[in-house]
């Protein structure tokens, strides 16, 4: 049988009925005149405005797009602090008070895109090009694993190389591995692996979730229309504004409970993407009931071959950075928030203290990065470049010198807690009390597999904070069963269990 040409691939991608139900009235849901309007007439907003604004993100309900809109606006430093201040407890409210942690692993750079900003692009010369072969995955999670990490996100660039048939045998790949821990030499595992991948239609997104992945990511990059088609050649898949900005609905509508959306600051204003972000969450709330399991924010930084991503007007001062940071927490309250490895270490320590949820450690970008060339740092100058290369076990000190417990947890996939399950219960703040009990578990096995001496002199005495929180509040005083499998799984795991949750 002949094998079908990348052309006649490409030809077969974009399924346009699948962009047009869920069109209004033939228009998508960024209407930017909309958006304009509503930054420009809440300029100036007085503080008792905000402040009712912060009561509602604290009653854990998104925000309209007039309120975002006046967060934007806010100039007073004063009132600034009390936006970061209400971010934060916001955070503690839905989340509790750890930070998730996973490892990035790019399977492919093979490309049919030409993205100005992205070193992957097919007109990139300088790229070398490679796919990992299935036992080259498994060597690369085996590695990811000698760090501790539970859970990866998988990167595909889009290509016939990259199709659906390898993404899922990529995911078949990675669950398959086991690594003894290099402390106590348990056996350890990938628990969850998520997928960032070009938008697909239904039916391979079916097949997606039929591998066992937890998370679907596409970021729209920008949801400015004009800039969007600057940066996108027409003459590609992903020069489809549509049919990128509907992968989510196909997503869900093919039974994938968690999404997640994000927007590559730097691109357009970023004031605009903020509301970008917000009507992409608003319109899956209006058609499914659900919004955004992740938002990410990540900024631009220089790729390889690409002057854009160097030299564009729009890139987002480290003040404004944070700024977007804080919007985003109180505008979707319920929603992860994900500050990536593009960032420079203390950046990263200071919006953690924004309201962020999960972060990557120990990152390599390049294909192969993790097994085969980790000690050679310059790689990582490839689709973009990475600001903190730092080990896990380094950035988990940090966090925890900062109060928060890192989690290594995936429970929530693992118990039926998606999709609209989850919604409800962290609009309504019950799952943080989850998160609060799996963090400790998950906590309690990276100390004994694999933290270094001075990671558990943070560590021990953090988890021991932890545990007597959890014994002290109401929520667990009245569900004594709840308490009662902690504590058991908690001392199973001191004397060897491993991957208990509740």
């Amino acid at each position: 049988m002949k094998k079908e040409s990348t052309g006649d691939w490409m030809k077969g991608v974009i399924v346009q009925k699948e962009i047009d139900k869920y069109l209004i009235d033939g228009k998508d849901f960024i209407n930017e005149r909309d958006i304009f309007d509503r930054l420009g007439k809440n300029t100036n907003p007085n503080p008792k405005l905000i402040r009712d604004i912060l009561q509602k993100s604290l009653a854990i309900k998104t925000l309209a797009p007039d309120e975002t809109a006046a967060l934007l606006n806010v100039t007073s430093p004063e009132m600034w602090e009390e936006i970061n201040q209400t971010a934060l407890e916001v955070k503690k409210k839905v989340y509790d008070n750890r930070i998730v942690f996973f490892a990035p692993l790019y399977c492919s750079n093979f490309c049919v895109n030409n993205c100005a900003y992205c070193g992957f692009r097919e007109a990139n010369n300088r790229e070398v090009r490679r796919i990992l072969t299935l036992d080259e995955v498994k060597r690369e999670t085996s590695s990811v694993l000698s760090e501790g990490h539970k859970r990866l996100i998988l990167v595909f660039g889009e290509h016939q190389k990259s199709d659906i048939d390898y993404m899922t045998a990529a995911v078949k790949a990675v669950y398959s591995v086991q690594e003894p821990a290099p402390i106590s030499g348990h056996p350890s595992s990938i628990r969850r692996v998520n997928i960032n991948a070009a938008p697909m239609d239904i039916a391979k997104l079916r097949q997606l979730k039929e591998s066992g992945i937890g998370t679907y990511q596409v970021f729209q990059e920008t949801y400015h229309h004009e800039t969007y088609q600057s940066v996108h050649p027409a003459n590609t898949l992903k020069g489809d504004y549509k049919w990128r900005l509907y992968a989510l609905h196909r997503a869900i509508d093919a039974g994938l409970d968690d999404v997640a959306i994000g927007a590559l600051f730097g691109l357009y204003d970023w004031r605009f993407e903020v509301m970008g972000l917000l009507y992409h969450t608003l319109d899956l709330e209006r058609q499914f009931g659900i919004g955004p399991h992740t938002l990410s924010f990540p900024r631009m930084t220089p790729a390889s071959g690409s002057s854009l991503s160097s030299d564009s007007p729009f890139h987002v001062s480290d003040s404004n950075f944070k700024k977007l940071v804080a919007v985003l927490r109180l505008s979707v309250p319920t929603a992860g928030m994900i500050v990536t490895a593009r960032e420079k270490a203390e950046i990263k320590r200071e919006v953690i203290q924004l309201g962020c949820t999960q972060t990557d450690a120990s990152t390599r970008i390049g294909i192969g990065a993790y097994s085969d060339q980790k000690s050679e740092i310059d790689l990582d100058k490839k689709q973009f470049t990475i600001g903190d290369p730092r080990d896990l076990d380094d950035v988990i000190q940090e966090v925890g010198k900062l109060g928060f417990i890192s989690s290594f947890c995936t429970a929530g996939y693992r118990c039926g807690r998606t999709g609209e399950t989850i919604m409800g219960m962290l609009s309504h703040c019950v799952e943080g009390k989850f998160c609060k009990l799996n963090a400790v578990l998950t906590f309690r096995e990276y100390l004994s597999d694999y933290a270094s001496p001075a990671t558990r002199t943070i560590g021990e005495p953090l988890i021991l904070k932890e545990i007597q929180e959890i014994e002290s509040m109401d929520y667990f005083k009245n569900k004594p069963h709840l308490l009662q499998k902690f504590h058991s799984d908690y001392s199973e795991i001191l004397n060897g269990k491993r991957d208990l949750y509740i």
